[in-house]
């Protein structure tokens, strides 16, 4: 964060002026409605790649000329903050978000005072903002957001916002490792996905052709490939790469986990999280009947 705001959010309406002054200071930001919600998808785009939906995030700035996409429309330009189409969201704004991640920085949400507690005694100090039931402390550097690393803490960075309370108090201090490390350890609640394919080989028998390795391994770099040239909408690559990939060799069982874990690692090289890429996997069969 090059500099503080001058403006914490105001209840005279003032939203749009913290956030030009949030913008100028290299934050981006976006206007939330009640609730501490973004605004909701716009029709033009709803159903498409960046939409806001959990299986189709974004993984870039939005290019909507509207806020709809949650941290995605997040920006620091002001002739888009400042836009007729960004108008009336700012007139019903109840509340300034930032993307912390867009701004090298990344935020541990304490939700209580036990959290609170917990923080003082196990994590470095550093810029700390009081909220309604607990506290934010704001690291220098952004890394993977992850919910619930243990009870009543978040962690908000990229792919993620949080609400804008004010600059705080406290010198920031650099993103250490414990905080890393707890996003690492946190336990994946995604439905695990069956990494080796065992259908039954094609109907009428016969070899399959996808057991030639040249076939299967150039399927796999070309995949590979697709993902790591994405230029944007990178999440949805993903999922489209995936299901490209089973649709060609996902019903023959030569698929094995080094393929799959070749395609995961080109996946998340790109800002993909594990969860991500299983929950992905996880769709593409489903679409498939696999």
């Amino acid at each position: 964060m090059a500099r503080r705001p001058r403006t914490g959010n105001r209840p005279d309406g003032g939203h749009l002026r913290t956030a030009l002054d949030l913008a100028a200071a290299g934050v981006p930001v976006l206007p939330l409605s009640r609730g501490k919600r973004p605004f909701g998808n716009c029709p033009a785009c709803a159903k498409g790649d960046c939409g806001d939906r959990p299986h189709m995030k974004a993984a870039g700035p939005c290019r909507c000329p509207r806020p709809c996409h949650g941290w995605a429309a997040a920006t620091i330009d002001p002739a888009v903050l400042t836009s007729p189409a960004w108008a009336p969201a700012w007139q019903q704004a109840a509340a300034v978000a930032y993307h912390p991640g867009g701004a090298g920085l990344t935020v541990v949400d304490l939700d209580n005072t036990d959290a609170v507690t917990w923080a003082r005694s196990t994590l470095p100090t550093t810029r700390t903002v009081p909220t309604t039931r607990g506290e934010h402390w704001i690291y220098r550097g952004a890394m993977q957001s992850a919910n619930a690393v243990r009870l009543d803490v978040d962690i908000k960075s990229l792919m993620s916002y949080a609400r804008w309370l004010g600059p705080g108090t406290g010198t920031m201090t650099d993103l250490p490792g414990v905080v890393r490390a707890l996003a690492a350890m946190k336990p994946s609640t995604a439905r695990p996905a069956r990494p080796v394919v065992t259908v039954s080989a094609l109907a009428g028998g016969g070899e399959c052709r996808h057991r030639v390795p040249a076939y299967l391994d150039r399927g796999i770099a070309m995949a590979e490939q697709r993902i790591t040239e994405a230029p944007e909408a990178v999440h949805a690559t993903v999922y489209r790469t995936f299901l490209a990939v089973l649709s060609a060799h996902g019903r023959c069982g030569c698929l094995t986990d080094a393929h799959i874990a070749r395609l995961f690692t080109a996946a998340q090289a790109k800002g993909e999280s594990p969860r991500h890429c299983t929950d992905a996997w996880a769709n593409a069969r489903t679409r498939l009947g696999l």
